[in-house]
């Protein structure tokens, strides 16, 4: 009952990461991958024996833990700064329009000319893997806006000059390092260790969460595209991934109903590919309802009400679990220590068990972060040790439009052509076949060369069962859907 999803919730200071780490090392050891944010920078430490300190021993001996011995996990780390970890990237046409009118704080306006763009491009063969990309795009629909209009509707200057300011902005932030080639191959997620023990792929997302819209949508991706990618699997014995979503709040601030939709659909669904989500933030009430409904596995640490509203939340957290006689569960709520929790499991039915109070165990891993020394002799020894270091930059939009920015345009300069000398076509012309001269250097002689957009075409339906053309499939249904398979 692992993949249908959780929520680890309580006030700060009082436990919740302690209890990811443990569930973690759990399904680790159990021969389930994990995924995980370490937005403090103490999560690193579950690749360490650990058990030393006097807290973890005094607790082992609470509860009477007779085996507990400590013991760390097989780690991957990640860092989409590619510092603290194997860089994380993904293109700009796997990120989609989608989310990438939420990271860049668009309005709906704003988002709907983005999506024109991404069209454009699709239709036209241009691939969006970076940043430079999808800066060239902009400033070419700017420039031919009104060629466009009529199909696609209204492009506004002014919206145009948005995106482009946003991507300046998120470009300050580091986000540039994100997108682009090779990108993340979620195989390498869901990988085990030669003792059979699941990987836990720990994202350094320390200087992530200084950029909360960046973080959210950063996980939320890579949540999409798990959903995209994995097959149909029912109901397994054990999940193929459990995927920790801390901070869980960042992802819910601000955001569109349509990406909002977007989510809730995710969260429904990926249950059936195997993959169990868990959220893990201060208060449920962070959690949308139509998400939160969905969580049947429940860890609630303490709150703290100190004002009307904040004992309003208390009730709320209480009603949502299965009652038990035995218990006041709002008055429990408010007096649990530090390492306590009420708990509620899904029973082999599918049923939400009676609520109890319940002691934490201590985790067999180090509680805290390692040393620089330790993360780079793991990150030398990693699996995917090598395989995203450099950074591959191939022909795409930029490159073609580029290129095809050579071509003088001379559509609105008055003409110097003598009689009888043809006249060179302008940017817009030479790009989408309106002229007569193709692509610049190509020969006149014999049969009339193709246009660029001609071209563009037919190489489309040659590569259209190669990898290219999957691609650009798979861009097409990115731009309606904000992500897809990545073949």
């Amino acid at each position: 009952m692992s993949n249908r999803h959780g929520l680890i919730a309580g006030a700060t200071g009082t436990g919740k990461t302690v209890t990811l780490q443990l569930l973690a090392e759990n399904f680790s050891a159990m021969g389930v991958p994990v995924f995980l944010a370490d937005v403090k920078g103490d999560l690193a430490g579950i690749s360490q024996p650990g058990g030393q300190s006097p807290k973890a021993q005094e607790r082992a001996k609470m509860l009477k833990l007779t085996d507990y011995t400590p013991a760390g996990c097989p780690v991957t780390f990640w860092d989409v700064f590619g510092q603290k970890g194997h860089p994380v990237r993904a293109t700009i046409s796997e990120m989609g329009p989608l989310m990438l009118a939420r990271l860049l704080q668009l309005n709906d306006i704003q988002g709907g000319v983005l999506n024109i763009i991404f069209r454009i491009a699709d239709e036209n063969g241009l691939l969006l893997l970076d940043m430079k990309d999808l800066r060239a795009m902009c400033q070419y629909v700017a420039e031919n806006a009104s060629a466009f209009t009529g199909r696609y509707g209204n492009i506004s200057g002014a919206s145009v000059g948005a995106i482009q300011r946003a991507l300046l902005e998120l470009e300050t932030q580091g986000a540039d390092k994100f997108f682009g080639e090779p990108a993340l191959n979620f195989d390498d997620f869901m990988q085990t260790d030669v003792h059979g023990c699941g990987i836990v792929n720990v994202l350094a997302a320390d200087r992530l969460m200084q950029s909360p819209k960046i973080y959210g949508t950063v996980l939320l991706w890579m949540l999409s595209e798990l959903f995209e990618r994995l097959p149909e699997t029912g109901d397994p014995p054990k999940p193929s991934l459990v995927f920790f979503f801390d901070e869980a709040h960042l992802l819910f601030n601000d955001i569109s109903p349509a990406l909002l939709e977007k989510i809730e659909q995710v969260v429904r669904l990926v249950r059936s590919k195997g993959v169990g989500v868990y959220f893990v933030t201060q208060n449920p009430r962070d959690v949308p309802d139509n998400v939160l409904g969905q969580l049947g596995n429940r860890v609630q640490h303490a709150l703290r009400a100190f004002t009307p509203r904040d004992q309003k939340a208390v009730q709320a957290a209480a009603e949502t679990f299965r009652s038990n006689p035995k218990l006041d569960t709002a008055a429990v709520l408010m007096q649990l220590g530090v390492g306590e929790a009420l708990v509620s499991l899904l029973d082999e039915q599918g049923q939400p068990g009676v609520v109890e109070r319940a002691w934490i165990m201590p985790p067999r891993s180090q509680i805290g972060a390692i040393t620089d020394a330790q993360r780079q002799q793991l990150m030398a020894a990693s699996i995917v040790a090598g395989q995203y270091d450099k950074v591959i930059d191939r022909e795409s939009a930029y490159e073609r439009l580029t290129n095809a920015h050579a071509i003088p345009n001379t559509a609105s300069q008055p003409s110097t052509a003598t009689a009888g000398e043809p006249k060179k076509p302008g940017f817009f012309e030479s790009l989408f076949g309106g002229g007569s001269s193709g692509l610049p250097g190509a020969p006149h002689r014999g049969r009339q060369p193709d246009s660029l957009m001609n071209s563009m075409a037919k190489s489309a339906v040659r590569t259209i069962g190669s990898t290219v053309g999957r691609e650009l499939v798979r861009g097409v249904l990115g731009s309606i859907m904000g992500g897809g398979r990545r073949r």
